[in-house]
């Protein structure tokens, strides 16, 4: 079934190569739109926390805009729209971008702009779940705000939500396929190109699940190792002593 893969394609390239070279193209965009995206969402996530209303009203805008907008009318927003009302010099020059870097772009923004916004989330939550105290001690050391979240507050929550960034980790890896739609050659569009090439429409979708398979557990091993290795101290004792007592609540309910 899978021996298509093995077999030349019409530009003299082997099948597997059209997926190698859409594996690349997923990695690439997953890497660097991850980076991006953490970066801004620590950003915005501390922003939405801050005692300013303006500064949180403009954090809390920015999550609600990219988060509940389906990334799929994102991504025709950034390639279509865009050129269309930036400067005239500057949209025809987008416009004359060579294939893939045309694509390529605009789908790195759009999936760095929302996975940005869902990181922020969790960079708010874990701020929220850090006690009160550890902000009111250190303004009464005389720390301002800015040195209270760079060296106290923000450490520790990173430090806390690594778990929930696993998930947001493989979801961008996954949220690549939308690149496909404004003609990206990412995994999922050189599957396709592969099924409507040998009409081997299982093989190739196969080969695409699995290698996306892989790439998830990958990153779930990866955050895991992280998770182990910047734990609080004493943090994950108490969590699990959490859920034991949760748990045996429940069995003597039943």
């Amino acid at each position: 079934m899978f021996d298509i893969l093995f077999q030349p394609a019409p530009d003299g390239q082997l099948y597997i190569q059209w997926l190698i070279t859409g594996l690349g193209w997923t990695l690439l965009l997953a890497f660097f739109g991850w980076w991006i995206a953490f970066a801004l969402g620590v950003v915005v996530g501390v922003g939405r926390t801050l005692p300013s209303r303006l500064l949180s009203s403009l954090a809390r805008t920015y999550v609600e805009l990219f988060r509940n907008v389906p990334l799929l009318v994102q991504m025709f927003l950034w390639y279509f729209v865009m050129p269309e009302i930036v400067p005239q010099a500057l949209g025809d020059a987008i416009k004359q971008m060579p294939p893939p870097w045309g694509a390529f772009w605009p789908a790195l923004l759009c999936l760095s702009l929302y996975t940005s916004a869902r990181v922020a989330e969790q960079v708010k939550a874990g701020i929220e779940a850090l006690p009160r105290g550890q902000i009111e001690a250190s303004s009464a050391l005389g720390m301002t705000t800015f040195k209270t979240y760079r060296y106290v507050i923000v450490p520790q929550a990173l430090r806390l939500i690594i778990p929930s960034l696993t998930s947001e980790v493989m979801g961008i890896y996954k949220n690549t396929s939308v690149a496909l739609t404004i003609g990206l050659l990412e995994l999922t569009a050189q599957a396709r190109a592969i099924s409507e090439a040998t009409f081997q429409t299982f093989a190739a979708f196969t080969a695409a699940t699995v290698i996306y398979l892989l790439l998830a557990l990958l990153a779930y091993q990866i955050m895991a190792t992280i998770d182990r290795k910047l734990t609080i101290p004493g943090m994950r004792s108490a969590t699990q002593r959490k859920k034991f007592s949760f748990f045996k609540r429940a069995g003597a309910q039943a």
